[in-house]
């Protein structure tokens, strides 16, 4: 099965709605598909409806934000087929929730050096479940202070080391995993490479928190992808692979399919689900 497990739609930071992301990748001739928005199930259904009536498959996901308090580093894991969805969605919640805090205070503090308004904004974060930084430079760019927009002024403005970033709370790592269990979920580590999170990634892996790592995706080098097929194969872990697709809300924008699961690993994830 040709799959890719790593997508973002507008109900997240992506540029495409559901329908949009199903549509095309059917066009593209994927039999699977996952729309992982982050921290947020807000279109499981949707997609598993339309993937049903255009004949592919979806694999329910989401991509949570969590951070790993002994090294102060982000880690994002991969949270496919939960049987639980609203449990879950209730405890990522509260990240929507800080994320949207937080982004509004960045926005009002670039007001003071831009013309551009809230309402501009929400213009295009409207339909997502929280307000990104994508948002915001769309606005700007918008106005003609950018063609890109995630680029040199981005970097500037709004990266974490931009003058306007403002920081976000997210929760432990254990803690999605132990929700993530509780659930029924299946946990994937994603994009090690990203993050730098091998030593991270052999750590979960022992203590059998996580069941797969995703190995196929544009932030990991070859060597992290040597590194990752070790620990996978010393642990038994699914090798997974995704795009990380977003449109052109990203720097380095990649296709839908450009990235996808090492040949048998998809087969793998589907059988454990069940």
């Amino acid at each position: 099965m040709k799959a890719d497990l790593h997508n973002h739609s507008i109900f997240s930071d992506g540029v495409l709605s559901i329908k949009e992301i199903i549509y095309y990748s059917k066009k593209l001739d994927l039999d699977c598909i996952s729309i992982t928005d982050h921290d947020t199930l807000a279109g499981v259904v949707q997609a598993y409806t339309l993937g049903e009536k255009l004949g592919i498959s979806v694999i329910p996901g989401v991509e949570i934000s969590t951070v790993d308090h002994k090294t102060n580093r982000s880690v994002h894991i991969l949270c496919y087929y939960p049987k639980d969805i609203f449990k879950l969605q209730k405890f990522l919640n509260s990240t929507l929730i800080n994320r949207e805090i937080a982004k509004r205070k960045m926005a009002q503090m670039l007001m003071k050096e831009y013309p551009i308004t809230m309402e501009h904004i929400e213009h295009y974060s409207s339909k997502s479940q929280s307000m990104y930084e994508t948002h915001i430079m769309q606005s700007l760019a918008d106005l003609g202070y950018t063609n890109v927009v995630i680029g040199d002024l981005y970097k500037e403005l709004l990266s974490k080391r931009g003058k306007y970033y403002v920081q976000i709370t997210y929760p432990s790592v254990y803690k999605a995993l132990e929700i993530t269990a509780e659930v029924g979920g299946i946990a994937v580590m994603a994009h090690p490479g990203q993050f730098d999170s091998i030593e991270l990634l052999e750590e979960l892996a022992a203590k059998k928190l996580i069941q797969g790592v995703e190995y196929n995706h544009p932030k990991n080098s070859k060597e992290t992808k040597k590194q990752i097929k070790d620990i996978a194969k010393k642990y038994d872990l699914i090798m997974t692979g995704g795009t990380d697709f977003h449109g052109y809300y990203s720097a380095s924008p990649n296709p839908i399919g450009s990235f996808t699961c090492p040949e048998g690993e998809v087969e793998k994830l589907i059988r454990l689900s069940k």
